[in-house]
């Protein structure tokens, strides 16, 4: 698979250099994601500019990896403006898919998503601080 990386501190951009993802490039790419969620990231952007097709092999392995992200709070943003392969991922039904049109986005997108995770973290404290709700014994 040809690809280059780049690591911040909430995510992963890996800017994949391939026209299929297909044949190989699935089981490297469920590899290489897989690396990434035992150092630690859940937020995996996936930057498919050059890609024009997917196999059912490519859609299985983007099932599996979207559904690690979410396990581990985090997000797969998958990154493209082909309105076809766009159209093809929407009926493959893999759920809360993100694809977005522009790099810029994917990255908000996790911003978001990590300002989210901390916000719910927050409630779950109060809660757990005793921020029950008083009821009258009547």
């Amino acid at each position: 698979m040809n690809y280059t990386i780049e690591k911040n501190e909430q995510y992963a951009l890996i800017r994949l250099a391939e026209s299929e993802f297909g044949g190989d490039v699935p089981t490297d790419f469920e590899t290489l994601s897989r690396s990434l969620f035992r150092s630690g990231y859940s937020n995996i952007i996936v930057d498919m500019a050059s890609l024009q097709t997917v196999d059912q092999a490519g859609v299985s392995t983007i099932r599996k990896i979207n559904r690690q992200c979410s396990n581990e709070l985090g997000l797969l943003v998958l990154v493209t403006k082909n309105d076809e392969l766009i159209e093809f991922l929407d009926t493959a039904n893999i759920s809360d898919l993100n694809i977005l049109p522009t790099v810029e986005e994917a990255v908000d997108a996790v911003f978001m998503n990590e300002l989210e995770n901390d916000f719910r973290s927050e409630e779950d404290d109060e809660y757990d601080a005793g921020g029950s709700i008083s009821r009258d014994a009547d």
